[in-house]
């Protein structure tokens, strides 16, 4: 029996008009009648996901949880701004992945626990952020400012996939610390601390919940999602991901992230107790 659904948000439970399909809302708020939590886990924070929860039914719930960073930080739905679970980056790593940027004029983000902070923004990652009421500050100068406040993850806006392998491999080669890199929506190098993924970070929640591994189900659509589907019990790829992450997956749905993917797997798995063939 599955108890734990965690799921990444973009191109995954939100569909491309940035909303949530009825079908996945109907889907969710029928598990959760029968005690099956739902956790998003995401690259974003967990304060830009107040409409998010609001559908759902699951905004301001003390016992209910976000998964924000790519796993760096854990909140409860209660307190979006204080984390009960951290990995972070050591300040010195960031600063020297942002110049690495600066240098080249990269779109950049650097997350806190409570707050975005953009630099060169472009347009179009402009526009793919407000269209999903990401809060954020842009910024034009150094990050001296955040030299004492815990920083969660940075990344790197590249909408070339080439330009976003050779980006990884800058950092490989200029950084010599411990990093978990992954891309995600198709645009971003992701960059986070060795101990934060996904993964691991649903599993530490399942724990705290008393929830195996097992009893979790996992779904998403591009690399930075491939932690999660290795650890879950059940990794679901939907219809509309990636071609390498959906061979990596024990499912992929029919349904792409428009037509309802997570609903079609929680129908299938929770609600009709499936198991995949």
């Amino acid at each position: 029996m599955y108890r734990l659904v965690v799921c990444d948000m973009d191109e995954t439970l939100l569909g491309s008009n940035a909303q949530i399909p009825t079908r996945n809302v109907a889907a969710i708020k029928d598990a959760h009648e029968r005690g099956v939590k739902f956790v998003p886990n995401t690259g974003r924070a967990a304060r830009s996901l107040g409409y998010v929860l609001d559908t759902l039914g699951l905004a301001d719930q003390k016992d209910e949880y976000v998964i924000s960073y790519n796993g760096a930080a854990v909140f409860s739905n209660a307190d979006p701004l204080h984390p009960i679970i951290t990995n972070g980056l050591p300040y010195a790593t960031v600063a020297q992945l942002f110049d690495l940027a600066q240098s080249r004029g990269l779109d950049t983000h650097v997350y806190t626990a409570d707050q975005l902070y953009v630099w060169n923004m472009t347009a179009a990652d402009r526009d793919y952020l407000d269209r999903r009421k990401v809060i954020y500050e842009e910024v034009t100068g150094a990050l001296s400012f955040l030299k004492a406040t815990p920083i969660m993850k940075i990344i790197f806006y590249l909408a070339d996939e080439q330009e976003r392998l050779a980006f990884q491999k800058v950092i490989t080669t200029t950084v010599h610390e411990p990093l978990n890199i992954t891309f995600s929506s198709d645009m971003y190098v992701e960059v986070n601390a060795p101990e934060a993924d996904k993964g691991q970070a649903a599993v530490a929640l399942g724990q705290r919940l008393g929830i195996k591994p097992a009893e979790i189900i996992a779904i998403g659509d591009n690399l930075n999602d491939v932690a999660m589907l290795k650890d879950a019990g059940l990794g679901v790829c939907v219809a509309n991901g990636r071609e390498d992450v959906k061979r990596l997956a024990d499912y992929v749905t029919t349904a792409d992230n428009d037509a309802g993917a997570v609903g079609e797997v929680i129908e299938r798995f929770v609600l009709n107790g499936d198991y995949p063939n």
